[in-house]
């Protein structure tokens, strides 16, 4: 091999191994985690109780594809709903309790209207997480804590 061909192999290595890993992860995709961000927060009534509603949204919501939250009627039901979606969306304080869960989101854009309500009264979490969890290949994707004050 001569000094003029390892040269140019040498120029080219660095392009064939961006265009290799291009091709790799263009293949396999991998999803980010949600960014939550809190939208406002409102006051309802239910069974005679007064109760504040913290609506947030998913920022990157638009990354994640339609068949995430295709309903799934072949995975375990959410309570009596057979066609549960495929991905459930829990919010959690930022000790990890679980606060509220979705589980018949059925497209990316539902993700601008979840939220979890505390009884009027009540000191609410600091701060806020939830959880994608993929229930067709076990996997999970959690966010940032996100305040819980307007």
């Amino acid at each position: 091999m001569t000094s003029k061909s390892l040269r140019g192999m040498l120029v080219l290595l660095p392009l064939i191994m961006v265009v290799s890993i291009t091709e790799r992860s263009a293949s396999a995709p991998a999803l980010p985690n949600p960014v939550l961000y809190l939208m406002r927060t409102e006051p309802f009534q239910t069974g005679g109780k007064q109760f504040i509603r913290y609506r947030y949204d998913v920022f990157n919501k638009e990354a994640y594809p339609a068949d995430f939250f295709a309903a799934s009627p072949a995975l375990p039901p959410c309570g009596t709903n057979t066609k549960a979606a495929r991905t459930w969306v829990d919010f959690y304080d930022q000790s990890g309790k679980r606060l509220q869960g979705f589980c018949a989101l059925s497209k990316p854009a539902d993700l601008s209207g979840i939220w979890f309500a505390i009884e009027e009264g009540t000191i609410p979490p600091s701060w806020v997480y939830i959880e994608l969890t993929d229930r067709q290949t076990n996997t999970k994707y959690k966010s940032n804590l996100a305040e819980t004050v307007e």
